[in-house]
């Protein structure tokens, strides 16, 4: 389980944790720039101190070394001191003669500091140029002093170490104080949470955003609204639960009485027509269950389920596979089945489930509600890029008032002929609503009858040969 706390904590202690990096980084410069100045400063006395003893007396030049210009480097470390006195010739008067002499030979009053190595040791150096009175040629002594780079890596390391602990310090404070302040921070979330763990199952009332941070009042408008929804589709659920109930009811008890006719039935005759009678009841009771399953299944089908990009669905072989499951019960009432296409079908990249599915409950409600000797048609139209597949018959047709109504659940308004459930315009209307198509209800072309008009957004078509199929 992730934790939005920690989270948050990561993401304020990263940027913190990369400045206490770049700080740390500019702390060791700033430490070996110190250092070095201080180890400059130590050179450059060391170097005055001896330049001050040097005098040139009776032709020659009298130096000495005194103690406290080397007692200035008393350390804890092990650093090595060198120095080198010479003149302006190049002779050399005191010190170590494998020091190296700097890199410039002009003389100039500042003192000159750089970087040598001694004996396999690297050192920093400073050479001091000296004027001595009354010396030949007027020309300046110079005196080196060398130090060891021992001391000063030391120095370094103790100061970049301080000023990183300091860092770290400062760094654990500030996330222990940000982390407090998370927590105060998130108690209105967590207060959230606690009020939606505290309701009670079932319960569809809308949460109530007074004193409630403005960052989570879009948080508690989404749930609001989700309760909305949830609580109408809870109620569609419910009224759809009780209208199946009833309707299964009924046949199931008027079959319960036909059976129970039949076992009494003192002939055979009698016997017979009640069977038969029961039997036509178990086939309605069987087609209301399958549409009830069938809209169930419409209703649980996701967004993803409407399309199938591997799917080519061919119009034509698919009405004609709904005309074989149907051909029995339109031969039962006489009704010619029509099929009529233009010279181009276009291809449909949709669930083929779905889109058989809704033929079958539109040529089934056409068949049941055309009278003997009647004819049911199914014509494609590709209009701009659009394909409209129409199922048209000429039975009593639906009067505009009607044609809203009849997309709702169990809503029939001819009774007497059609042994409907009530339920095929609900399954279309939702099963065209999956797939982005529109339903339209309209007069037949030959005034007598209902048409119904599925539009679809189409691919790219390809040709067919005309024909009308009769059956």
């Amino acid at each position: 389980m992730r934790s939005l706390r920690a989270r948050l904590l990561v993401w304020v202690l990263l940027p913190l944790a990369c400045t206490v990096a770049v700080a740390a980084w500019l702390s060791y410069q700033r430490a070996a720039e110190t250092a070095m100045v201080v180890q400059d400063r130590l050179l450059l006395g060391s170097a005055r101190s001896i330049a001050e003893q040097i005098r040139f007396e009776d032709g020659s030049f009298v130096h000495q070394i005194p103690p406290a210009a080397l007692e200035l480097f008393q350390s804890t470390q092990p650093d090595h001191i060198y120095y080198r006195v010479t003149t302006s010739a190049g002779r050399l008067l005191a010190g170590y003669s494998e020091l190296q002499r700097p890199a410039t030979s002009i003389f100039t009053r500042e003192p000159y500091f750089f970087n040598s190595v001694m004996r396999a040791s690297p050192v920093r150096v400073v050479a001091l140029f000296q004027p001595v009175a009354g010396a030949p040629n007027a020309g300046p002594v110079m005196v080196q002093v060398a130090q060891t780079l021992v001391g000063r890596q030391q120095m370094v390391a103790d100061l970049w170490m301080h000023a990183v602990v300091e860092q770290l310090l400062l760094l654990l404070l500030a996330g222990a104080l940000i982390l407090f302040g998370l927590h105060r921070g998130l108690q209105p979330l967590l207060q959230l949470r606690d009020a939606v763990n505290a309701r009670v199952p079932g319960t569809l009332t809308p949460m109530s955003t007074e004193a409630m941070p403005m960052e989570l009042v879009p948080l508690v408008a989404s749930l609001n609204d989700y309760i909305r929804r949830l609580e109408a589709h809870a109620g569609a659920q419910s009224i759809f639960i009780q209208n199946a109930a009833h309707q299964l009811r009924t046949p199931f008890a008027l079959l319960n009485t036909q059976l129970s006719y039949a076992v009494r039935a003192s002939t055979e005759a009698d016997r017979t027509e009640s069977v038969g009678a029961a039997y036509r009841t178990l086939q309605q009771a069987i087609r209301l269950i399958n549409q009830l399953l069938t809209l169930s299944m419409a209703e649980s089908l996701g967004a993803d389920a409407s399309t199938d990009a591997d799917a080519d669905i061919d119009m034509v072989q698919l009405i004609q596979e709904v005309f074989e499951s149907l051909v029995a019960q339109a031969q039962g009432k006489a009704i010619n089945l029509g099929f009529d296409m233009p010279t181009a079908v276009p291809t449909l990249c949709v669930n083929p489930w779905l889109v058989k599915e809704i033929f079958l409950n539109l040529v089934d409600n056409a068949i049941r509600y055309t009278p003997r000797g009647g004819s049911v048609t199914v014509r494609l139209e590709v209009v701009a890029g659009q394909t409209t597949v129409v199922v048209e018959d000429n039975g009593v047709g639906i009067a505009p008032r009607y044609r809203d109504k009849v997309f709702e659940r169990f809503y029939r308004i001819h009774n007497t002929d059609s042994n409907g459930s009530g339920l095929g315009l609900a399954i279309v209307r939702q099963l065209a609503d999956r797939i982005g198509a529109q339903v339209q209800l309209t007069d037949a072309s030959g005034g007598a009858g209902l048409a119904v008009r599925v539009t679809f957004a189409t691919l790219p078509s390809r040709p067919k040969n005309a024909a009308m199929l009769l059956l």
